[in-house]
């Protein structure tokens, strides 16, 4: 049996503090909290089964329980009580909390608490130029405050975050831009931008990356649904500068992804969508994983957001397909037992302890 009783979610968010009717919980167990189709149900999918395979139990019903009669528990527990249940089951002890989503979430200090675990903070950049924007009347006064405000969050986060879609526009400028290309850029964004605008200004978001490399914190990186090559010559531009990338929601393109942290020494790929939303098949994307991927290049993550039930799923369906692969190959005479059970600690959390200087 391979064990790993501790781990590190290295990529989370906050979960709701308000109680949940059926179609609210249901638009949460989707992957872009959208509604299903008329006539379907998101509990219908993988991640909607190991939910109801994994969480009943800890609120005292039995497995695979229909939706209906699992909600009603947790009304009866409340949000509080169920939400605190629910994570202390999970087996997590620290939360690694990306603070920049809107709503009614909780933040490091309350999933702490409920989760009786350590809980530090990730911030997510687009955010917070968007609120350095708020405050700076000039393009000038954007830029110099911008840099000053990722400095001082580099001294209490412990790392950033970006949400845009890099791939696509690192794949044409891995490079930063040069001063003029910002200051102009700048200039165009803010005399177009009412207050609260998003930052979707590619210069802008090239400028703000590498603004966050130069902090030396890790920066975690949205790969999304597109295809990571895109990555590559940033992943090459960064190189030897101190900064490590950690890929996230790496799936359907897990393959490539395992693949760049092979390719480079200070890339790391995160597990949380591709184990999260596989399910029972887990264990043959994690198995493809490992075929590519430096063992010490992957992190455990729920990618959890607004449920805790989604913390509950990623860390079982962690569990159980690290017991099967890992398993597996022990008892094929493959791998050693120690060896197993060593490489299972890494990516549960030794690696991530290391990359964000946790110990």
């Amino acid at each position: 049996m391979i064990e790993t009783p501790s781990l590190v979610d290295q990529y989370c968010h906050g979960v709701l503090r308000k109680e949940l009717g059926l179609g609210t919980f249901e638009a949460h167990l989707g992957s872009t909290g959208a509604p299903p189709a008329p006539g379907t149900t998101f509990f219908d999918t993988q991640t909607g089964f190991a939910v109801r395979r994994w969480c009943p139990p800890l609120l005292g019903l039995e497995p695979h329980c229909p939706p209906a009669r699992y909600l009603a528990r947790r009304r009866e527990l409340g949000v509080l009580e169920s939400g605190r249940r629910l994570l202390r089951a999970s087996g997590i002890s620290t939360y690694l909390v990306d603070t920049g989503l809107p709503g009614d979430l909780t933040g490091p200090a309350e999933i702490a608490s409920a989760g009786d675990a350590d809980a530090h903070e990730i911030v997510r950049l687009e955010l917070l130029a968007e609120q350095v924007a708020d405050t700076s009347g000039t393009a000038e006064a954007f830029l110099a405050n911008l840099a000053e405000a990722v400095h001082a969050a580099a001294a209490t986060a412990v790392a950033f975050t970006s949400v845009a879609q890099v791939s696509r526009g690192l794949a044409h400028a891995p490079e930063p831009p040069g001063p003029g290309e910002v200051r102009g850029a700048a200039g165009r964004w803010l005399a177009g931008r009412a207050v609260g605008g998003r930052l979707t200004d590619p210069v802008l978001l090239r400028h703000l990356l590498w603004i966050a490399v130069a902090s030396g914190r890790p920066l975690q990186l949205h790969v999304g649904t597109e295809d990571p090559d895109g990555l590559a010559g940033f992943a090459a531009a960064t190189s030897g500068l101190g900064t490590d990338l950690v890929l996230l929601h790496g799936y359907p393109y897990h393959r490539r992804t395992a693949e760049l942290t092979a390719v480079f020494p200070h890339v790391y790929a995160d597990l949380g969508s591709v184990l999260g939303r596989t399910g029972a098949r887990a264990a043959a994307v994690l198995a493809e994983l490992l075929e590519l991927a430096p063992f010490g290049k992957l992190l455990f993550s729920s990618g959890a957001h607004a449920l805790p039930e989604l913390h509950v799923v990623a860390a079982g369906v962690f569990r159980g397909a690290m017991s099967r692969v890992l398993g597996e190959w022990v008892g094929d005479g493959a791998w050693s037992l120690n060896d197993a059970q060593r490489v299972a600690t890494m990516i549960a959390a030794g690696n991530a302890q290391r990359v964000y200087q946790l110990i």
